[in-house]
């Protein structure tokens, strides 16, 4: 007897199994209605920023699975979990361009209907900032385990499985970075410098943002390398 693919299997809403399994009814449903919008961009406007929500808890999930997974000495997977954490920062930081087609002025417009909500309060950003707080916590935790510090480590093999988990953390908080620098130039681009934002807070308080690390140490070190090495005492 043949399958009938045409029917769906699978419980929920949706035509197909598709629909049911990515939940697209909730998903499309989402967004302000063309009878809602001041301006038709606020669609732009919802899908960057949800999308942005979306990568961020991704992002975020595979941070404190590499936590749980440093804990069982599982340094290698954790490295492999950082790295797919990471690429989800790139594309929520490509993903920004997005934003340098509204212009000004029509954002004025879309502005009207945000209330009070800011990026500071991104349930994702909010998991981002959690989740490294718990990643440096155990990486020190790590160290202290193996009784290695941080100039012998950079001083030794960088074929080992710390110093490939430090540099993805590394690459980790720099992505971050990148990430804050790029939303920060494009809120100016759109609304200027010396404003106050949706949130009563000044858009320039973002550029003293920038120069925040999530593990200072590992940024430290290289400045060490450079002042202890070789060219130091040349």
């Amino acid at each position: 007897m043949s399958t009938d693919y045409s029917t769906p299997v699978l419980e929920g809403d949706g035509d197909d199994d598709y629909a049911r399994y990515m939940r697209t009814g909730v998903l499309l449903s989402l967004q302000r209605t063309p009878e809602q919008v001041v301006h038709r961009d606020e669609l732009l406007f919802q899908i960057v920023h949800q999308s942005t929500e979306l990568w961020l808890k991704l992002a975020g999930s595979e941070v404190q699975e590499a936590v749980t997974r440093i804990g069982r000495d599982e340094l290698d997977t954790a490295s492999r979990l950082l790295a797919r954490a990471s690429l989800g920062m790139r594309l929520v930081t490509e993903q920004l361009e997005m934003l340098r087609h509204l212009s000004p002025w029509d954002f004025q417009l879309i502005r009207t209907v945000l209330g009070h909500g800011s990026g500071f309060e991104s349930p994702g950003w909010q998991t981002v900032r959690r989740v490294s707080r718990n990643l440096g916590d155990e990486f020190g935790a790590l160290l202290l385990k193996h009784d290695v510090e941080l100039g012998e480590l950079y001083r030794g093999d960088p074929d080992t499985a710390l110093y490939r988990l430090a540099e993805a953390m590394v690459e980790w908080d720099e992505r971050v970075c990148v990430w804050r620098t790029v939303h920060y130039k494009v809120a100016t681009r759109i609304i200027g410098h010396q404003v106050v934002g949706t949130k009563g807070t000044p858009v320039d308080t973002l550029a003293k943002l920038i120069t925040h690390k999530f593990f200072p140490e590992l940024w430290q070190v290289r400045t060490e390398l450079t002042e202890t090495g070789p060219m130091a005492h040349s």
